[in-house]
């Protein structure tokens, strides 16, 4: 009897990886999906333009005419035709996500080039005490984030190699890395390149709400939401492994046998030294030019921007990446002689930049999307009458906010580029929730959440194929069923709990990040 039970469930379980399987493989790329939606863009705003679509803006009336009637911009027209043909360079270059995407990356591929990344995390993990390895390879797999695919390709085999040479399985320890690294793939204590990548997706679509076209969304503006999830991505990942998957697994029966995991070699160490003696330079700068009232990082010009908030150091927090991360890791190349020259430095740039190929492809036609949406005022319309249909719940942000993390939980499971999904996502919930009251920061925390959450049980995450290639190392008949069924109880427990901590925090009534609250205001 409980042998057909167990039967029964696994069935359904590959039913529903099938589904999950069948239908990420039935998308299109997703550069073709935003050319099929940016096509789709032109082809409804004709539609809704012959059709007399039309939205008033709150406390306004159509029946006049007047300025508060929103109707569509016809692309199809012989001026709509035009305006595509030459705004379409403009869509592209002036893009925000592109060039502050490109900057960041500038300087972590520098400090990831020179080996300073991948050293600091294998120094993380190997001084963990026995008893506290399960909880600094999750914390070590969050803060990989910081460097895009490091945690990947390093962290996530590096957890199997030091679980087995443990004496614990190995796959328990591939399960914690990879909690932290794509689980926890939004939270941090340091910025990353997925910050200003997805505030410049948000600027963008709040930006396309009529009366906020200087919206500014600062790369740091989910820093404080995001700090503390580090922590909260931790611990429940750690209990996760120890108290769940890991007794699962039971004793590790394969035949891989443990591997010699080498410490720091002379030179590392004196890498780690230089890199963190230019780290804690530039934070002293930092703190000079900021704690003073008159510190050179305050804007002292305007008198109304004077505040921490509101300063230069803020406003250009993509350039402060820059500089830090290649400054740091220029320093542990030159400690750690794996840079020689200036040639080795620009080598480690222009390999970061290899990696954005397909991004860049993605990106020229979200752009073109984003700004056929925002043209048309078809963006502008659905927000007006998606927040007169939500206007019952416009006081109870929990329901509202709890709702978004679902739907972008399950739109994560068919599309695995969280670029991708904000960018499609961004021009319809934001203005939306602008209409309620509701900031573009916190709409883009409730993103995130559910965004991270089923990374680790997606089949369409990028790197959710080489995943189940190093679990079959350690378990030959590893495939994706084996994968999801290990990384299940990550996704469910976090999203729990880190639903549980945005209700706390709501209830509190807490910014998000610097100057960024709930509301808006």
């Amino acid at each position: 009897m409980a042998k057909k039970a167990k039967a029964a469930r696994r069935s359904r379980v590959d039913v529903f990886l099938n589904i999950i399987e069948k239908g990420g493989n039935a998308l299109p790329h997703p550069a073709t999906l935003f050319a099929m939606l940016a096509l789709l863009a032109i082809v409804l705003s004709g539609v809704t333009s012959w059709l007399g679509v039309e939205a008033a803006m709150p406390g306004g009336d159509c029946a006049d005419g007047g300025n508060d009637c929103i109707r569509p911009v016809n692309l199809l027209s012989k001026s709509g035709l035009h305006w595509v043909l030459t705004s379409m360079v403009e869509n592209f270059t002036g893009f925000a996500p592109l060039g502050t995407v490109l900057v960041a990356l500038l300087g972590i591929g520098v400090a990831e080039g020179s080996g300073l990344i991948g050293t600091a995390l294998r120094l993380l993990v190997l001084k963990a005490p026995a008893r506290l390895l399960t909880l600094v390879l999750v914390f070590a797999g969050v803060i990989s984030n910081t460097a895009s695919e490091v945690g990947y390709v390093l962290l996530v085999p590096l957890g199997a190699i030091i679980f087995l040479s443990a004496g614990r399985h190995p796959i328990a320890g591939m399960a914690a890395a990879f909690a932290g690294v794509s689980g926890g793939y939004s939270a941090n204590l340091l910025l990353g390149t997925v910050d200003p990548l997805l505030a410049g997706l948000s600027q963008e679509a709040a930006r396309s709400v009529p009366g906020f076209e200087d919206y500014s969304v600062n790369p740091a503006a989910n820093y404080y939401f995001m700090a503390v999830s580090t922590f909260l991505i931790t611990f429940v990942g750690t209990f996760v492994s120890e108290k769940i998957v890991e007794p699962r697994l039971g004793k590790y029966q394969g035949d891989a046998k443990a591997e010699e995991i080498k410490g720091l070699s002379r030179d590392e160490k004196r890498g780690l030294l230089y890199a963190t003696i230019v780290s804690l330079v530039i934070t002293v700068i930092i703190l000079i030019g900021l704690i003073p009232a008159d510190g050179f990082l305050r804007n002292l010009d305007v008198p109304a921007d004077q505040s921490i908030l509101k300063s230069p150091f803020l406003k250009g927090i993509v350039a402060v990446i820059f500089l830090a991360a290649g400054l740091a890791g220029i320093a542990y190349g030159i400690g750690a002689k794996t840079i020689r020259n200036d040639s080795d430095v620009m080598k480690g740039m222009a390999k970061s930049m290899e990696t954005l190929g397909a991004y860049i492809v993605l990106v020229f036609f979200a752009a073109q999307f984003v700004e056929y949406f925002k043209e048309t005022n078809l963006g502008t319309i659905i927000a007006i009458k998606g927040a007169a249909a939500l206007q019952p719940l416009a006081d109870y942000p929990i329901p509202l906010m709890l709702g978004l993390i679902v739907i972008s939980a399950v739109i994560n499971l068919f599309m695995g580029s969280a670029s991708a999904k904000w960018g499609l996502m961004a021009p319809v919930f934001i203005p939306m929730f602008m209409a309620l009251g509701y900031s573009p920061e916190f709409v883009q925390v409730a993103y995130r959440i559910g965004d991270s959450t089923t990374n680790i049980i997606a089949p369409m995450m990028s790197y959710f194929a080489l995943i189940v290639a190093f679990m079959q190392q350690y378990d030959k008949k590893a495939g994706i069923g084996t994968v999801v069924s290990v990384m299940l109880p990550y996704s469910f427990v976090f999203l729990i709990a880190w639903s549980i901590m945005l209700i706390i925090w709501i209830l509190l009534g807490l910014p998000v990040g610097p100057g960024a609250n709930m509301l808006l205001g």
